[in-house]
């Protein structure tokens, strides 16, 4: 674990000094994005030490070719990937011409800032050229008032002497994937040109034999430029041009240029209209003063935070966590496109291919439903909907009916190349009708079951019915084979996740058709369901096998778990830690230890069920196996933590959960962010600390105050109220910001919530 930035502010993340040995983690840290596009915190200018430079764009991806050494049937023949794109920002910078280039060049008072509040990236520095002193100002920003626009002004200052200035600014193409397999090059350039303060590239992927879409992205580049300038060119070449614009400035003077980008992409236009578009998004936007155009897109970040800040007193780390957390969460999703889902690393490396997983369904959606309108949920919703087909045609590769949604998607296929992964992880479907129960529940839009959620949760009820089978011996439904959260065991059987969603899964599927039959019938006779397919949804329901220890009166994850040697994580040697970097897979595979959450996510998803007896067994048995090697993990262990009272575990894993990047805890944040985990550090307070739930259509909230806080406060959207929660030491106050009196339960009491009610902690103490 490796913290950079100890200089700690609630709303922004500061770096007071140049990193060179760590740039790549400080790059994944600095990241920013607009839901549309994004890029690393990688430099403006040219850098020369080790970098990973990185842009993205949402729904742009190109098949990799599956490269395994024994090819099984049903491999997916390719893993998605989302492609490194073109670079934008660079601007390279030569003074006297001698070129800047922060891995050589004297730099001192070094400071960057990700300012969270208004979407800035702002830096300044000053650098030693010869004898001469220079000020050096960016200042960079996605608009998300203009999606398809990037801006950066480029602003240096002569501090003790006279001194030539030239800016390079430029756009290109010729990129690389650090993931991609043999080093492939994932891009073609279609042309390229430029003129003076402009110029323009159009990129497009590979051809590719898998019937997958080919994208072209077109980038286009303006330039105001604010000095005396003395000389002017402009080249392009293949997948690359460039402007050149030199400046003569005296002593105290500033150079600067204020560099537009707009991009534009397939996915939206005919690639014949791509420059256009951009031109007229550049037209229109040079036509406004700078400011302006800086004062639309903070204006916008300050109306999502009205809405969706978490306010914690007295601990600043944990108050710039969560709003790290949601900052970066935002900039990668904001729900504006059924047809974009949220990947692992958003737009802020390569890892995990840049799809989706069952991430967005088990832990983004319920922090979209809190936050954001309904329809931002919906549309993640509809986006599994669409894919129904490609999940059937899925479920038919392993023999079997009904649909099983892959592991990682672009378009619906399964595009993940781990065998283990994919045909044995099968949980995730248990996530995609979650997701549909989740939102109906909480949203009061039943409406979307008849419409479209129907379909799905019917067609994987039937995957379900098929993938079981019937052990004789003891006359219960089995699940064989399957790999469980904990992908750190492979091909078991009977992991207890996996079956007690199933059996929800089905008992789901059953009350839904019984009650749709009567009600409205066409969507239950579209879908060809007989009687008897839901007699037998209802047997195997009743009869699936639970693994259960009466000794130790526990659930059991799953048949053989018990059997291991037992060594607590506390036990080992720091050095084995992360054991996914150094222990053989072997070893991993055979070993006690937890990498996510498991058990304890299916006491998460169905916690009325469970008594706070059986939860505390639960995770007390099992949290000291549990290295949280996965970012999802810790969240959930903090909500049952906070569950059964114990909140000193609560608050340690919630600080681990918000803080996961910014301290580097699983020393992968190099490779990027991890996105779809950092919804758990809402989830950690909402459902955690303030015990929100909605079980049976009710709100009810048990909240709790870790010892390291004075008081934390947020606002919720439920249904067609919005609710603000303030919760301290000896006071919960919980106010209708919007919207009807509302039936509410706080500590098991019945409240109706007119304007606003307050409680007497020390009551319930």
């Amino acid at each position: 674990m490796k913290c950079l930035f100890n200089n700690i502010d609630e709303w922004k993340i500061i770096q007071d000094k140049i990193e060179i040995k760590e740039n790549r983690l400080a790059e994944s840290i600095m990241s920013i994005g607009n839901g549309y596009m994004g890029m690393r915190g990688n430099y403006e200018e040219n850098y020369s030490g080790d970098t990973h430079k990185g842009s993205y764009i949402a729904g742009v991806w190109f098949p990799d070719k599956t490269r395994v050494g024994w090819w099984k049937n049903g491999y997916p023949e390719y893993f998605g990937k989302i492609p490194n794109s073109i670079n934008y920002i660079g601007i390279r910078i030569f003074i006297d011409d001698v070129e800047l280039d922060l891995a050589k060049c004297k730099v001192e008072d070094f400071y960057r800032e990700l300012d969270m509040k208004n979407g800035i990236l702002n830096r300044r520095f000053i650098v030693h050229i010869s004898d001469k002193k220079f000020e050096v100002n960016i200042i960079r920003f996605s608009s998300i008032s203009v999606k398809e626009l990037a801006v950066i002004k480029y602003s240096i200052k002569a501090l003790n002497s006279d001194a030539k200035i030239k800016f390079i600014p430029y756009l290109d193409s010729n990129i690389k994937n650090e993931d991609s397999n043999y080093e492939e090059e994932f891009w073609n350039g279609v042309s390229s040109s430029s003129s003076e303060y402009r110029g323009s590239i159009l990129s497009r992927t590979k051809e590719n034999a898998f019937n997958t879409p080919v994208f072209t992205v077109g980038a286009m580049m303006y330039i105001k430029a604010r000095g005396k300038i003395k000389d002017l060119s402009h080249t392009n070449e293949y997948n690359y041009c460039e402007n050149s614009i030199t400046m003569d400035i005296l002593k105290n003077e500033v150079a600067s240029i204020e560099k537009y980008v707009s991009i534009t992409s397939t996915r939206d236009y005919k690639e014949s209209e791509l420059l256009g578009k951009c031109e007229d998004i550049l037209n229109r936007e040079i036509s406004k003063d700078y400011d302006d155009i800086l004062n639309e897109h903070t204006e916008l970040w300050n109306k999502r935070w009205k809405s969706a800040d978490v306010k914690i007193n007295g601990d600043k780390s944990s108050q710039q966590g969560i709003r790290y957390n949601l900052f970066q969460l935002f900039s990668t999703y904001y729900g504006e496109d059924s047809r974009l889902n949220i990947g692992p690393k958003g737009f802020t490396g390569e890892k995990y291919g840049g799809a989706t997983y069952w991430d967005t369904e088990a832990f983004c959606v319920p922090v979209y439903l809190g936050v954001a309108d309904k329809k931002v949920t919906r549309n993640l919703l509809e986006y599994r909907y669409n894919q129904l087909e490609q999940a059937k045609d899925n479920a038919k590769k392993l023999g079997l009916k009904g649909a099983l949604y892959p592991m990682v998607t672009f378009d619906g296929v399964e595009c993940h190349n781990e065998w283990e992964i994919t045909f044995e992880e099968i949980h995730r479907n248990g996530s995609i009708v979650y997701a549909i129960y989740n939102y109906a529940n909480y949203t009061g839009d039943f409406e979307y079951i008849k419409e479209k959620g129907i379909d799905v949760i019917i067609e994987i009820a039937r995957f379900w019915a098929s993938r079981v089978h019937l052990s004789i011996k003891k006359d219960l439904y089995m699940i064989h084979g399957v790999t469980g959260p904990n992908e750190f065991e492979n091909n078991v059987n009977n992991n207890w996740y996996t079956n007690y969603i199933a059996k929800w899964c089905l008992e789901y599927a059953v009350e839904n058709v019984l009650k749709l039959d009567i009600e409205y019938s066409e969507c239950i006779d579209r879908n060809n369901v007989t009687k008897e397919e839901v007699e037998l949804w209802q047997m195997i329901s009743k009869k699936i096998y639970l693994p259960y220890d009466d000794e130790l009166k526990i659930i059991v994850q799953n048949d053989n778990f018990l059997d291991k040697e037992f060594i607590e994580v506390k036990d080992l040697p720091k050095e084995n830690l992360p054991l996914n970097q150094n222990w053989s897979w072997d070893r991993i595979l055979r070993s006690c230890f937890i990498k996510q959450a498991d058990v304890l996510q299916g006491i998460y998803y169905f916690g009325n069920r469970f008594t706070k007896e059986e939860k505390k067994r639960n995770f007390d048995f099992y949290e000291k196996y549990t290295v949280h090697e996965s970012s999802l993990s810790s969240s959930i262990y903090s909500i049952i933590a906070s569950e059964i009272d114990d909140l000193d575990k609560a608050y340690e894993l919630y600080s681990r959960t918000a803080r996961l990047d910014l301290d580097n805890y699983n020393n992968d944040t190099n490779d990027g962010l991890h996105i779809t985990s950092m919804s758990g550090s809402w989830l950690s307070i909402v459902h955690g600390f303030a015990g929100m739930r909605t079980w049976d259509e009710t709100l009810s909230f048990d909240p709790k105050l870790p010892k390291e806080w004075r008081g934390y406060s947020f606002n919720i959207s439920y249904r067609d109220n919005i609710i603000n929660v303030d919760v301290c030491s000896d006071l919960i106050k919980i106010e209708n910001l919007k919207g009807k009196p509302i039936k509410i339960i706080v500590y098991g009491k019945k409240y109706i919530l007119e304007k606003y009610i307050k409680i007497d902690r020390n009551k319930f103490k």
